[in-house]
């Protein structure tokens, strides 16, 4: 009975073991909401929001955005994003959305 109960838990386990090993691993992934200021009152808040969205990048994936006031006129784009931590980093967000010029 021991030898028999023994062979059926190795069963089992070899069992659980290979479907943990079907199963694809976790991504990692990170929500950011980012902060975009113009320049100036005189931007073009849905050409900024357009130049925003067109960073593309696998593991990348643009969400909603918002105009919020910061004063004197003066509109900020607040964007979320979803980014897979393995494949994008703030870092190259930063660069790349500050390389537009207006």
């Amino acid at each position: 009975e021991d030898e028999e109960a023994e062979r059926h838990t190795e069963k089992r386990l070899q069992e659980y073991a290979a479907k943990k090993a079907k199963k694809p691993a976790l991504i990692a992934k990170s929500s950011i909401l980012l902060d975009v200021k113009p320049w100036d009152d005189e931007t073009d808040m849905s050409k900024l929001e357009e130049c925003v969205r067109s960073v593309q990048m696998d593991g990348l994936l643009w969400g909603a955005s918002k105009l919020m006031p910061v004063g004197y006129g003066i509109k900020k784009l607040q964007i979320n994003c979803v980014v897979e931590d393995d494949k994008v980093g703030t870092d190259f967000l930063e660069e790349e959305i500050t390389k537009f010029e207006d």
